[in-house]
Order: structure tokens, then sequence, then C-alpha cells
């Protein structure tokens, strides 16, 4: 008999529609292939949909904050079930971006130069800081966010308007921009899996570019790369894998720049929609939709 599974998948955080979408494609996946599948929100009736569907294992499908911070990990630790991706701390370190870019700099993987803005702090102190350190044009973004929701590109002219905008972080993260080429890698457990190389229409691959099937953003693989470099593409990824103490699958986004990659952050529950890089970096290795969705499930079972 095939196994229970129960997707956790929509939430409150700003990415809940792609949540929804994960969990249809992987509840729909699942069903087709024999699976006893329920599709459950986070919320107080979480604990009494567990009791009374008595999973095998839970498939973690949500995004952003409270589903991929390490809370919701948390609630789950105490059910005994198994779930997929990484656990409470890796969570946890990985979605706040100023103490994942603070490990990968100790471990020297290279990453942006970047610069924390309080916003009891003035404007032109930070300008003076941003032009002694970072220069224009930078990225802004929340510290704690996820699928490049509010991230910008700012200049000196429209910095003061993307701050104010941003105002309910209390704390934005100031990045040095990054030229070049947007590349993604894929790590599975302990196996280096494979990238695949973005060329967005828009500035860069920002939400609307993830998700908009009519931003036409182009995916290229295999990537245009020479084999050394390739290597250590995949070795920084497999590397930072390793360094937050993930599980699971994970992508990491990389920006290749005058011969150097620079990792932007890791993501340890990449989406699994349509228009996801996982499922078609995945695809390309030869394993299809349901074995990488098979493959999670049974990883979250050897969870130590």
């Amino acid at each position: 008999m095939k196994k229970k599974v129960l997707i956790l998948s929509g939430g409150i955080s700003k990415e809940r529609l792609i949540s929804l979408d994960t969990g249809h494609q992987v509840a729909k996946e699942l069903k087709k292939n024999g699976y006893i599948v329920k599709i459950c929100e986070p919320n107080h009736n979480l604990e009494k949909n567990i009791k009374i569907f008595k999973p095998s294992v839970i498939f973690n499908a949500l995004h952003g904050q409270f589903g991929e911070d390490g809370y919701i990990q948390s609630i789950l630790e105490r059910f005994k079930i198994p779930y997929t991706h990484s656990g409470v701390l890796a969570s946890s370190i990985a979605m706040d971006k100023e103490i994942s870019k603070k490990l990968f700099i100790k471990n020297k993987i290279k990453t942006p130069k970047f610069l924390i803005y309080s916003y009891e702090e003035t404007k032109s102190d930070l300008i003076k800081q941003i032009t002694r350190k970072l220069k224009f044009p930078v990225v802004v973004k929340p510290l704690n966010e996820g699928s490049s929701v509010n991230v910008h590109i700012c200049n000196k002219k429209n910095l003061s308007k993307i701050l104010y905008k941003l105002k309910c972080y209390k704390k934005v993260m100031i990045e040095q921009f990054i030229g070049g080429r947007e590349i993604q890698v894929a790590i599975m457990g302990d196996k280096k899996l494979g990238a695949i190389e973005l060329k967005p229409k828009r500035k860069f691959y920002d939400y609307q570019a993830k998700y908009d099937s009519k931003a036409m953003t182009k995916h290229i693989i295999p990537v245009d790369l020479p084999q050394v470099k390739f290597k250590q593409l995949m070795s920084l990824a497999f590397k930072a894998h390793k360094i937050i103490g993930c599980r699971g699958v994970t992508r990491s986004d990389f920006k290749y720049f005058g011969g150097d990659f620079y990792l932007l952050e890791i993501n340890t529950q990449p989406g699994m929609t349509k228009l996801s890089l996982v499922p078609e970096i995945a695809l390309y290795k030869g394993i299809t939709f349901i074995k990488l969705i098979e493959w999670m499930l049974k990883d979250a079972s050897k969870k130590k």
C-alpha cells in the first residue's frame, strides 16, 4: 500500500500563491501514482488534521516566512513524523540572509558585499557608507523573504523611495550589485544534481520573472561553462549546502562575473511549480517529477 502523504501548503507569507501551486502540483503527481494525499493549511487545525489523517510523511510545500524559516519545522518536530527538506536550524540560517552570508564569507565562498540598514539610521549616513563600501547601483532586499519578494535594484536617485516602501521590515540588506550571468544550482542530498542559466527579459530574475510565464525568462541547460568552472560552481553549491546543514533538495543562486562565482543565497525549499528550476534540472538529468518527489519523501524518513 502506498504511503499517506500530508502536504503543507498555503500559509500566510507573501509567497502563499506559489506555495499553493507547489502543493497542488505535488499532490496531483502523487495521486496519479497511487498515493493517499491530503493538502493542509498550517493553521490551528494542523494538529487535528495530523491526528485524524495519520500521515506516514509530511511534504512541506510552504514558502517564505513561517514555512521555510524554521518556524513550522519546530512545530513538526513535536509530531515525530518525517517531513521533507531541511530541519529547524538549517532552515532558520538559510532564510536569514545576514547570518547565511556571514557563514559564506567565513568559509571562503564569495558573496556580494553588504550593509544592514536599520530605519533608525539617517539616509545621508547610509549613502556615505554605500559610496565608500559598495558603490551604486545596489540591491535592496528584506533579510528574510524568498522568491525575490521586494527585491529592488536602486541607484542614488530612487534609494529613498524604495527604502520607504520597505519600511515595514525595520531592517533591510543593502547589497553590492553584481552584473553578469544568473546561474542556479540544485543539490539533492549528497548529489550535485546540476545547474541552469537564466536570461530574464526583465532587469534581473525577480518575482515576476520567476512566476509569470509572460515574463519570458529564457532557461539554458546545459550551462555553457568550461568544465573546470562548472565543477567549481557545483562544489561551491555543495559546500554551502553542507555548511548550513541542509538536507533534501536545495537550490543555490549564483552570479557569474569576471570569472568568479558569487553566491547570493541558498533556498532550502525550492518551488515545485511548472516554472520551477529544480524539477527542470532533475528532468534534464533523467529524474522525472514523480521520482524527484519520491526521493524527497524517502529522504525525509532518513532524518537523523
